[in-house]
This record gives C-alpha cells, sequence and structure tokens, in this order.
C-alpha cells in the first residue's frame, strides 16, 4: 500500500494511463482473489464443516496479507472501496483514480461471488455479510473495525517513518484479528466490494447498505483524524 504523491496537474498523459492501466489489473486480481478465498472459505465450510470460524478469519487475514505483498508495489493494493476512498480524503490519490479504482474493486468482487455461485450453487448466500442481531450494533460495529483497519493502514503503509516492508504483515493480521472477534456478530466486512458481492449475486440484500454506509464513515473519519495527528 504504497503512498500516493499528490497530484495537481488536469493533463492526462499516455504514461499515465499505461500506469493506471497496470494499477486497475493489480487491483482487479487482488480483489478478486480476496473475495474468491474469504467468502469461498465460509461457502466451504458451510457445506464440510471443516474450515471453523477461525479458519475463515485466518483466511481473510492470510489473502489480504498475500495480496499486498504481490502488488503493493504496483497499485497501492487497496482491495476496498473504503480504502480507496480513505486515500482519496487523506489526498493520497486524485479522484479520477479513485473512481477507476472503486470500479474495477466492485466488478473484480461481482466475478469472483459469480464463480463461487457457479461451482457451489447459492450456499450460505455465497457468504453474504448479514447482521447477527440489530442493524445498529452491527453498524457501529463495522464502523469501528473499518475505522481500526484504516489507521492501521495509514500508520504502517502511508507515514513517512513507517516501516512499509511489514505493512502486509500488520494489515492481514488486523483483519484477520477483526474478523475472528467480530464476524459472528456483522460479518466483519470492513469492505464494501467484499458485501457487495455476495449480496448481489445471492439476492441477500436486505441490509447491504450498513456494509457500504458503515465502512465508508469508518474510512473516512479515519483519515481525518490521521491528519490530525500527524499533520
Amino acid at each position: 500500500m504504497n503512498n500516493y504523491p499528490v497530484q495537481t496537474r488536469n493533463v492526462v498523459t499516455k504514461g499515465d494511463c499505461f500506469m493506471l492501466r497496470k494499477k486497475l489489473i493489480a487491483e482487479f486480481i487482488g480483489t478478486y482473489f480476496l473475495v474468491f478465498a474469504g467468502t469461498g472459505a465460509v461457502v466451504i465450510d458451510a457445506m464440510t464443516k471443516s474450515l471453523t470460524h477461525m479458519g475463515i478469519a485466518m483466511t481473510f487475514g492470510l489473502v489480504v496479507m498475500a495480496m499486498i505483498f504481490t502488488f503493493g508495489h504496483i497499485s497501492g493494493a487497496h482491495f476496498n472501496p473504503a480504502v480507496t476512498i480513505g486515500f482519496w480524503v487523506h489526498r493520497d490519490i486524485t479522484l479520477f483514480e479513485a473512481i477507476n479504482y472503486i470500479v474495477t474493486q466492485l466488478l473484480a468482487a461481482l466475478l469472483a461471488s459469480l464463480s463461487l455461485f457457479y461451482m457451489f450453487g447459492n450456499v450460505a448466500n455465497l457468504g453474504a455479510t448479514l447482521p447477527a442481531h440489530s442493524w445498529q450494533q452491527s453498524f457501529v460495529l463495522e464502523f469501528i473495525l473499518t475505522f481500526v483497519l484504516m489507521m492501521v493502514i495509514f500508520g504502517s503503509a502511508v507515514h513517512k517513518k513507517a516501516s512499509q516492508s511489514f505493512a502486509g504483515i500488520a494489515i492481514g493480521a488486523t483483519v484477520g484479528l477483526e474478523a475472528m472477534f467480530a464476524g459472528p456478530i456483522s460479518g466483519a466486512s470492513m469492505n464494501p466490494a467484499r458485501s457487495i458481492g455476495p449480496a448481489l449475486i445471492s439476492g441477500a440484500t436486505d441490509h447491504l447498505w450498513i456494509y457500504i454506509a458503515a465502512t465508508i464513515l469508518g474510512s473516512v473519519v479515519s483519515a481525518f483524524v490521521f491528519r490530525i495527528l500527524h499533520d
């Protein structure tokens, strides 16, 4: 998750387009595999009862870590519209680039869920995130989870004093930890794309708005707080 310099010029060159294309390919592959492996673990556990909740949480954490180490130097390894919006609010990425990232991430998530649906059918709502109790409880929990995740991303991958070579471990561990303790309550999404893909393909869209609004709000607030702490 490399830091992006603030871009002030309006002219987009062929070189910019070439670099953006590489970044979008990286974002597509990384987001696809995150959703495919993470929600796939939910589907497979529902079928076989072999992974357990801890195994699902570890799968999410490990796939995030692996994809960051693989694509971080290319695209910054967002794989998450909330993270992309957080970077945009923090002025590390342009609006044009952010929009392209988000569209790519959503398409990748949808394709990953379609892949799982084709292979296994609509098992466990394809890993869709659903509140276990009240929507208010899950909303607050998703806000907190995403706030903390974004703060870890800023602190480990963006700050000039950060040891960026260890960012993948810190971020992957945070995702795994939060999925481990919060998954049974809210689903521990922290990522609109991770929730949108399974929800739209499985039809479990009743509470989807929680995982869009709460995660984006958590990321945006985290960006403002990080700026206050380090400006």
